[in-house]
């Protein structure tokens, strides 16, 4: 008899402790939005002529190797962490002799949750759907670059 008690026991536990699977709920339509969401990403017409303006005069000095006008440019954040390799570095990469269209611009997230303005560039004479390279550049809000970064679209 105890084995039959515990048999069973052992059989019905799972039974026991199951539990239901709860049916998904759907969210509300969010179709009151009086906004839209791309042009609050998209930044101003004085804001990009401001960040647009600092990036050409920072290809300017790049090109003209000025350490000094390159450094002022740049946010404090950044002119500590940036060495005569990264300026190297940079003028390797960009090809200061072409001209710049903008494709992209508007707020880059960061991993602690601030974002900043941001442009992302392509060279004018890059008439493909998709451009070979791709330059981005983040902004303070006062203008200054915090980062720029080129990047070779591979396929």
């Amino acid at each position: 008899m105890k084995k039959i008690i515990c048999i069973l026991s052992v059989l019905s536990a799972p039974f026991l402790f199951s539990q239901k699977k709860a049916a998904p709920k759907a969210e509300p339509k969010k179709e009151n939005l009086n906004y839209d969401t791309k042009a609050a990403l998209q930044l101003s017409k004085e804001e990009l002529a401001l960040y647009n303006g600092n990036f050409l005069k920072f290809i300017s000095a790049l090109k003209a190797s000025d350490r000094k006008g390159m450094d002022a440019l740049l946010s404090e954040k950044a002119r500590k962490m940036v060495t005569e390799v990264v300026y190297q570095k940079l003028a390797a990469d960009i090809d200061t002799n072409k001209t710049f269209s903008i494709i992209k611009s508007g707020e880059k997230p960061f991993i602690d949750g601030s974002s900043y303005p941001m442009i992302q560039y392509k060279y004018a004479d890059d008439q493909s759907a998709e451009p070979v390279k791709i330059i981005t550049a983040v902004f303070e809000k006062d203008g200054k670059i915090m980062g720029i970064k080129p990047y070779k679209v591979t396929k």
